[in-house]
């Protein structure tokens, strides 16, 4: 017998807010790498984040989201939702008995939007932008649509065998981290990758960008609860313990290694147990999320450490922080879910189910070999005709006047004071005289004389 719907307010509310801060991720997002990049790419970096907001919110509409959730084959969607045709403002049973199915639709299309972002890191400053508008589309339609829709969606197969993904460490995380990955190797390490060590030019913008996630995670996570009720509570204590413990953890290891918690490092940590999180969310205790959080962290720290003694260009490290936070949390899901927790999910191996575990691996073995697979493909067949890569000259004069004819600072890299030309960021201290204007003498009126005469 199919469930009964009924329309709530207070779900409906939730989930529209949940959406909106979902969205503010993608800014966020943009902050977070746009302060991590060189400022000749900073620009770049915003749009690769950004674009996606165009590109991925028309192709859900048009295709994308009946593709994704249509009830049909346990490998993708039928259309019978083109152009949002059915998908109005009463409840849909299967996916959310109390609120407008257009709400959870939009609700959905938000994590469509960031996935795709997230992998722009792994590829800034060297890939075409004409080529990665392309590649949003291909990559959301060919990769990210039937993913959801094996493990969300009303008949997919990895749904159906008991994967549990509360809100997308499969679907989110650890496809666009192996698909960074395979970008990465793709499109080839930048010209100065060996000979310069690129730092970030913004670290307060890293800084930001990382709170805004934080913020808009709440929304992520708990508003995959589709209500507001006790299960939205719990997504959203843990998300914030799991970052909270990651973000420690982080510090404690930066620490350990160079001697400084660094700024950087703290947000980076922090993002890390949010990812971690992501798939357990509901379905955990505090305590666990805890050691979600904290075990995350280690993994991802370990992981980024071993790529920088590789020659993968990885360039922002999206498949250690991203892919490996992804694949820890799904296993984790595996060993701590609980039923007390949330009666529609599972009991973990730590209560008695091992075969829990197993469930968690198969989906993040078919995550990896699908997206890996179909990302190369995809990439493959764009290098053979479009063409991937900006030439050494665009990389180096700066990948934001190269393709978008404008700079982030005035003069890109380089500013001027005093009349001279010195890198952005540096102190240089100039004599009075070329900065101050001269100061003449005033002339003094002959005595005797009117206001007027004075010249």
């Amino acid at each position: 017998m199919p469930p009964t719907t009924a329309l709530s307010g207070a779900d409906t509310a939730w989930v529209l807010i949940s959406a909106a801060l979902v969205m503010l991720m993608v800014p966020g997002l943009a902050l977070f790498y746009g302060g991590l990049v060189r400022s000749r790419s900073s620009l770049n970096t915003f749009m690769m984040s950004l674009a996606p907001l165009a590109i991925v919110s028309l192709q859900w509409v048009l295709f994308g989201y009946s593709l994704a959730f249509a009830s049909g084959a346990s490998w993708i969607g039928p259309l019978s939702w083109l152009g949002f045709s059915g998908v109005g403002t009463a409840p849909n049973a299967t996916y959310a008995a109390t609120i407008p199915h257009v709400a959870f639709a939009m609700f959905q299309a938000m994590f469509a939007i960031i996935t795709v972002g997230l992998i722009a890191g792994a590829v800034v400053e060297r890939m075409k932008f004409g080529a990665y508008l392309l590649f949003v589309v291909l990559w959301t339609t060919l990769v990210y649509d039937p993913l959801a829709h094996w493990v969300w969606g009303d008949g997919g197969w990895l749904r159906t065998m008991g994967a549990l993904d509360f809100a997308g460490g499969t679907v989110v995380h650890i496809s666009a981290g192996v698909s960074a990955l395979v970008a990465a190797l793709m499109l080839g390490r930048r010209h100065d990758a060996s000979r310069t060590v690129a730092v970030p030019h913004n670290v307060p913008f890293a800084v930001v960008g990382a709170g805004l996630l934080w913020f808009g995670w709440f929304g992520f996570n708990g508003g995959s609860a589709l209500a507001a009720n006790e299960i939205a509570s719990s997504a959203f204590m843990t998300t914030h313990t799991a970052a909270a413990a990651a973000m420690l953890t982080w510090m404690l290891l930066d620490l350990r290694v160079s001697g400084h918690v660094t700024a950087v490092g703290a947000a980076t940590g922090a993002v890390v147990g949010l990812v971690a999180i992501t798939p357990a969310a509901g379905f955990v205790t505090p305590l666990s999320a805890i050691a979600i959080g904290a075990i995350g962290a280690a993994c991802s720290f370990g992981a980024m450490q071993l790529r920088g003694k590789t020659k993968v260009d990885d360039t922002l490290d999206v498949f250690a922080c991203h892919g490996v936070g992804g694949i820890s949390g799904a296993l984790l899901t595996g060993v701590f879910a609980s039923k007390a927790v949330n009666p529609a999910g599972a009991d973990g191996l730590l209560y008695g189910n091992p075969h829990q575990l197993l469930v968690q691996a198969t989906a993040v073995v078919a995550t990896l070999v699908f997206c890996g697979g179909m990302t190369a493909i995809v990439l493959q067949a764009m290098r053979m005709t479009v063409g991937l890569r900006i030439g050494i000259a665009d990389e180096v004069r700066g990948i934001d006047v190269a393709e978008h004819g404008e700079a982030a600072y005035h003069g890109g890299d380089i500013g001027e004071l005093g009349g001279r030309r010195v890198p952005l960021g540096q102190s240089v201290l100039l004599p009075a005289s070329e900065i101050l204007p001269p100061v003449k003498a005033p002339v003094v009126a002959p005595a005797g004389a009117t206001a007027g005469a004075t010249r």
